[in-house]
C-alpha cells in the first residue's frame, strides 16, 4: 500500500515536473518569436525620439540690436515669427545698444558668458561685435548693408564658420534710386548725411557718389556723431541741396523726424532709403520688406539649431525684391509737382 502511494507521488512529480517545461518552452518560444526590429524600424524609433527631444527642447537666443527704429523693430519682429511658425520653443534675450557700438560688444561678451545657443544680429556693428566675441556660437545677421566691407564674411557665397544671414540692401536699389533722381530731379544737388563711423553708411555714400557719376546730379556731405547732430546737418544742407537723399543710416534715421521737419519746412524733396522712412514722411524709396528679410533670417537660425545645416553651409542673402513706393502726402509736404508716369511705376503708401 505504501509502495503505491509511493509511486502515486512519484508520478504526480513527475507530470509536474514535465508542465513546468512545457511552460518553460512555451516562454521560450514567446520570446523567440519576437522578431529583432528592422534597420527601417530602428531609425524611425531614432528619429522619433529625436522629434520628442527637439519638440522638448528650449532655445536661448541673444537678439542684439544697435538701436531702436521701425525698420529694425520690423526685422526683429520677422526672426521670431519665423520661430513660431516653425514650433521651436524659444528664449529670447533682447538687448539695445542705444547706438552705442561699444554697448554693442559688450552684449555680445554677456551673450557669449550666457552661453547663448545663437546670437541674432540685427545691424552691422551689433554683427561685428558678435562676431569679435565669439567664433564658436552661431551668428545670424540682418540689416548688414554691406556684409564683405563690414568684414562679417570674405564674400556673399563664402559665409564664415559661424556667421551668415541677409542683407538689406538690393544690389540694384541705389542705382535706381539716383537714375530716378536724375530723371525728374535733373540737375539737382543731393544732400546725403551720415554718420561715418558706421561702416554700412560709408559703403552706401561711395555707391551714391560712384552712382552719380555720369548723371547731372552732384553731391553734398553732411557727416553726424550721434542724432543730436542730424537735425543741425539737415538745417545746414538749406539752400545746398535741392534734394534730400538719407541712406539707411541707423544715426540719421533715429532721428528722422528732425529732417523731415526740414524738408516739409523748406520744400526739400525727400528721398528715403527704405519703406519705413516713407511712412514717417520720405517722398520716395525704393525700398524692401524688413519683416521679410528677418524672417528669412529666422529660417536660417532654425536650419542651424536643428542641425539641419551649418553657418557655413548658407550663403549670405539679399532682399528677394524691391520697389519704388511713393508717399503723395509727402509730395504734397514738401511741394512736389507730380508726374503723371509715377501712377504707373510706383506702389503708394495706404
Amino acid at each position: 500500500m505504501q509502495l503505491k502511494k509511493w509511486l502515486y507521488f512519484l508520478g504526480l512529480a513527475i507530470i509536474f515536473s514535465l508542465v513546468l517545461v512545457a511552460c518553460g518552452s512555451d516562454d521560450e518560444t514567446t520570446n523567440d518569436s519576437e522578431a529583432e526590429p528592422t534597420e527601417q524600424e530602428q531609425a524611425e524609433d531614432e528619429a522619433a525620439q529625436d522629434q520628442q527631444a527637439e519638440e522638448e527642447t528650449v532655445y536661448k537666443i541673444g537678439a542684439t540690436q544697435i538701436v531702436e527704429h521701425p525698420s529694425l523693430d520690423a526685422a526683429y519682429q520677422g526672426f521670431q515669427d519665423a520661430f513660431t511658425d516653425a514650433g521651436l520653443e524659444v528664449e529670447f534675450d533682447y538687448q539695445s545698444a542705444q547706438n552705442d557700438p561699444n554697448n554693442a560688444s559688450v552684449i555680445a561678451n554677456n551673450f557669449v558668458a550666457d552661453n547663448v545657443d545663437l546670437i541674432f544680429a540685427n545691424s552691422t556693428p551689433s554683427a561685428q561685435g558678435a562676431l569679435q566675441a565669439t567664433d564658436d556660437i552661431p551668428i545670424i545677421f540682418t540689416s548688414v548693408t554691406d556684409a564683405v566691407a563690414g568684414g562679417l564674411v570674405e564674400a556673399m557665397d563664402q559665409p564664415g564658420e559661424n556667421i551668415t544671414g541677409v542683407v538689406d540692401l538690393h544690389p540694384d536699389a541705389i542705382k535706381n534710386t539716383i537714375n530716378f533722381i536724375d530723371t525728374y530731379f535733373e540737375g539737382a544737388k543731393v544732400g546725403l548725411i551720415y554718420n561715418a563711423g558706421e561702416a554700412n553708411s560709408v559703403a552706401q555714400i561711395d555707391a551714391v557718389n560712384a552712382a552719380v557719376e555720369g548723371t547731372s546730379l552732384s553731391t553734398v556731405e553732411r557727416t553726424v556723431a550721434t542724432s543730436a547732430d542730424v537735425q543741425q546737418a539737415a538745417t545746414t544742407l538749406v539752400g545746398e541741396a535741392d534734394v534730400f537723399y538719407i541712406v539707411t543710416d541707423n544715426t540719421v534715421v533715429s532721428a528722422l523726424e528732425t529732417v523731415i521737419g526740414v524738408a516739409n519746412e523748406q520744400e526739400v524733396p525727400l528721398i528715403v532709403g527704405e519703406t519705413e522712412s516713407l511712412q514717417k514722411g520720405g517722398f520716395a524709396t525704393f525700398g524692401i520688406d524688413y519683416h521679410t528679410i528677418g524672417y528669412r533670417a529666422g529660417e536660417m537660425a532654425v536650419e542651424v539649431l536643428t542641425g539641419d545645416k551649418t553657418t557655413a553651409d548658407i550663403p549670405v542673402e539679399i532682399p528677394p525684391t524691391m520697389q519704388l513706393f511713393l508717399n503723395k502726402d509727402a509730395a504734397e509736404e514738401q511741394s512736389i509737382e507730380w508726374n503723371t508716369e509715377w501712377d504707373e511705376e510706383a506702389q503708394f503708401l495706404e
